[in-house]
């Protein structure tokens, strides 16, 4: 018998990994499920105040980036460095074209705006 098997003896490792891998999965498409469904439930039933509900999908929303990069990236705290730069230099660039896009927009607008007339 050839195979490596796990502490318990009767399995093999491989199979093992492959189990804690799709639990891992699992894992992670139920919390972005319901991190995804309490923002929608919040601004459908409309019950809180409309500052309260942003800042609650803007803080959901960051935990759900870090559900993403733990479940599915397997990307964790304790990773080699390079992924840390990587992740980092992707964030800046995502935040430089979106600000940008607001910037633009927003200047797009106030310049369309039809003077009042008396």
């Amino acid at each position: 018998m050839s195979e490596r098997t796990d502490q318990i003896g009767d399995r093999p490792a491989g199979l093992e990994l492959q189990r804690r891998e799709f639990y891992s999965y699992v894992s992670g498409v139920v919390l972005a499920l319901i991190l995804t469904l309490v923002p929608f439930g919040l601004v459908h039933f409309g019950h809180a105040p409309v500052t309260t509900v942003y800042w609650v999908i803007g803080c959901l929303a960051f935990v759900q980036m870090i559900v993403h990069f733990r479940f599915f990236l397997h990307i964790g705290f304790r990773q080699k460095r390079e992924d840390l730069q990587l992740i980092l230099f992707s964030a800046v660039l995502l935040i430089i074209m979106i600000g940008g896009t607001v910037w633009i927009m927003g200047s797009l607008a106030g310049r369309m705006m039809l003077p009042l007339q008396p």
